[in-house]
């Protein structure tokens, strides 16, 4: 994370400047070579930095010998706050799932509630699609931020009647479509374009036109709008 410099000193007026000492000055002393010996790192500049170093250089950039590079500590430093990259990982998801928000579990209908969470969860990771492969699939042991994103959601489906046994089924339902539309979000606005085969592909040629005539400022926005719909209407079906 960049730090905020500090303020400039404003330089002193001449005349209030004190009497220059005829006492010759004293060398200050020289700093000890080697790293500080208070410590430098917490978790949260090691998860700040890893999501640096993955947004610059994707998944497969994250090592824990790149990780201690970009933080200019040892890597012996590094492993007192991380065992193994698979900690550093575990911070990564812990750190985005306490961006997404699930205030309104509890204090509202819970297909509100629903959207407002799936929305949120959508624009936390199409901000770091390189690494929704890595966290789709990775467990949430010992995940304390992520585990209370799924104790609210499965707290609120239970409250508002979904039997316990389609919880999980639901919450997955859910993140599969989330995490493919985070990947829409970044998608190229010509993504359906045809080109030279359009005219062996009228329907879908048609379609395409259609929804670019609407002028949508996000269409990303309208597909995830739709499906989402689509979901928690499927949703309340199973409810007893």
């Amino acid at each position: 994370m960049l730090g905020t410099p500090p303020a400039e000193r404003p330089t002193m007026p001449a005349a209030a400047r004190p009497a220059t000492d005829s006492r010759p000055s004293e060398t200050p002393a020289k700093r000890r070579a080697g790293r500080p010996a208070s410590a430098v790192l917490d978790q949260a500049v090691i998860t700040s930095a890893a999501l640096r170093l993955i947004g610059k250089n994707g998944y497969d950039g994250l090592t824990m010998a790149a990780l201690a590079r970009s933080l200019n500590v040892a890597p012996s430093a590094l492993y007192n706050h991380v065992a193994s990259k698979q900690d550093v990982l575990v911070l990564v998801e812990d750190h985005l799932a306490s961006l997404v928000d699930v205030s309104a579990f509890g204090a509202g209908p819970w297909d509100e509630a629903v959207r407002q969470w799936a929305w949120s969860y959508r624009d936390v990771f199409s901000k770091h699609t390189p690494l929704i492969p890595v966290i789709a699939v990775l467990p949430v042991t010992d995940a304390p931020q992520t585990l209370a994103m799924y104790e609210t959601v499965s707290e609120g489906l239970r409250e508002a009647g979904f039997p316990q046994e389609r919880i999980i089924p639901s919450i997955v339902a859910l993140e599969s479509f989330i995490f493919g539309s985070a990947y829409d979000v970044t998608a190229p606005a010509d993504i359906f374009n045809p080109g030279s085969m359009a005219a062996s592909t009228p329907h879908f040629t048609a379609a395409v036109e259609s929804l670019a005539a609407q002028g949508h400022e996000r269409p990303a926005d309208v597909a995830f709008n739709l499906g989402l719909e689509a979901l928690i209407a499927g949703l309340a079906a199973q409810r007893p």
